[in-house]
């Protein structure tokens, strides 16, 4: 059963009691990202993660690491471009300890200087791991390119310039701003009683302002562009991608299942195509980057430089197959059995409930029941996905990143088309 409730600072509560369950799952979610943030202080709401977990006024970072593990819990956060996300997972009967502790490091952490030195090193070596990381780096370039001009392209761990200049007082500041009740999301998952999760967030999190300041939001206007990254790797890896729909559009059923046809799996039209039919490469996938007002569909590869442009010409070729030929009835039929059985499969764990009535909560701004989800599956028809590819796959809004060991030459804007093929 799933329950909402509002507190009078605007917090919203949202729980799930899972029957058999003996975990217990909260998570406090703060609609904060690499997308609120102006270029001088990129990488904030990551520092700020980061600097919650290193003491508060009445708990040093050791001490909250030994809260947690006393009672076998797991406590962990996480930035995305759109949300911030500091969550603990623990048996049922250990959820006040739970909401206790995430409480005073959302709203008691000190941000100790010394601390912050250290954690402004490791995120620093973190921004490195990327540079030394081909598949994360390519999506990071590709987001810059495919973004760019729009803060949905901003770097979530920042640039190694704006993360030596942020100051202690920039963070407090930060904080004061952006975590606010109205901003806020709390959501229980697995072995709960929604009146305890209210009482105790009550309780613990009264003090919370309620006032999210009003930040501009610019609709991205999506372009046509191509970027080619030259850096010494064995392989080339290659996003390719086109523009999709945002979270909370009618027809985000249709772009799952679409993604799940190119790429979403084993038996998917590029796995088939590229890694078994032709043997061009290990990794080929596609996957869907939605956010609150925008979205993507990107195809990611990995393969030798001598097969970079054949790759790419077989990933074109796939993407233009959807504009020009509606799929079977048979690979929409199986399509939507992997998805559903993915969902439902993934929901056997009271973390993964939590996050997906969190993101419910943030992008539709309700409670959407699992079997509400398998209804909006099975209602995408054979022409809905049809009209989906007309609508998104067009020359207009293609971008390709590649990293590795290219050759300009072999590779011109505009032979980048899915159109007339």
């Amino acid at each position: 059963m799933i329950q909402k409730s509002v507190l009078d600072n605007g917090i919203r509560i949202v729980s799930e009691k899972i029957p058999a369950v003996r975990s217990a799952a909260v998570g406090i979610w703060i609609e904060t990202g690499a997308r609120h943030e102006m270029p001088q202080v990129s990488g904030i709401s990551h520092l700020v993660e980061h600097m919650l977990f290193k003491g508060t006024q009445t708990r040093d970072a050791r001490s909250i690491a030994k809260t947690i593990d006393s009672v076998g819990g797991v406590l962990n956060g996480f930035t995305s471009r759109e949300y911030t996300c500091y969550y603990a997972k623990v048996l049922g009967e250990k959820l006040p300890l739970a909401i206790d502790l995430l409480a005073d490091m959302v709203q008691n952490s000190i941000f100790d200087p010394e601390e912050l030195e250290k954690e402004r090193r490791v995120i620093l070596q973190e921004i490195g791991m990327v540079e030394d990381s081909p598949d994360e780096l390519s999506y990071d370039l590709f987001n810059q390119t495919f973004w760019q001009n729009h803060p949905l392209g901003n770097s979530i761990t920042g640039t190694a310039a704006s993360i030596e200049s942020l100051t202690r007082d920039d963070l407090c500041a930060f904080v004061r701003e952006r975590y606010c009740g109205e901003g806020m999301v709390i959501v229980a998952a697995g072995n709960v009683d929604h009146r305890q999760v209210v009482d105790l967030i009550t309780a613990a999190f009264s003090d919370i302002r309620p006032t999210l300041p009003e930040v501009a939001t610019l609709l991205p206007d999506y372009g046509r562009h191509l970027n080619l990254h030259e850096k010494e790797l064995e392989q080339v890896h290659i996003c390719l991608g086109t523009r999709l729909l945002p979270q909370d559009h009618p027809n985000r059923f249709a772009a799952y299942l679409l993604n799940m046809i190119l790429g979403g799996g084993m038996s998917s039209r590029l796995f088939q195509s590229i890694r078994e039919n032709l043997g061009l490469a290990y990794s080929i996938y596609s996957s869907v980057d939605a956010h609150s007002d925008a979205g993507a569909l990107v195809v990611y590869a990995a393969v030798a430089p001598a097969d970079t442009r054949q790759t790419v010409d077989e990933i074109l070729k796939e993407l233009a197959k959807f504009r020009t030929q509606p799929i079977l009835a048979e690979e929409l039929a199986v399509a939507k059995d992997q998805l559903q059985g993915n969902i439902l499969l993934s929901l056997e764990s009271s973390d993964t409930c939590m996050s997906l009535l969190a993101r419910n909560e943030i992008y539709l701004g309700r409670i959407f029941p699992v079997r509400e989800l398998q209804r909006g599956i099975e209602k995408v028809t054979v022409e809905d996905i049809h009209r989906l590819a007309e609508f998104v796959i067009k020359d207009e809004y293609l971008n390709l990143q590649i990293l590795g060991r290219v050759q300009p030459q072999d590779f011109d804007l505009s032979q980048l088309t899915v159109e007339g093929r």
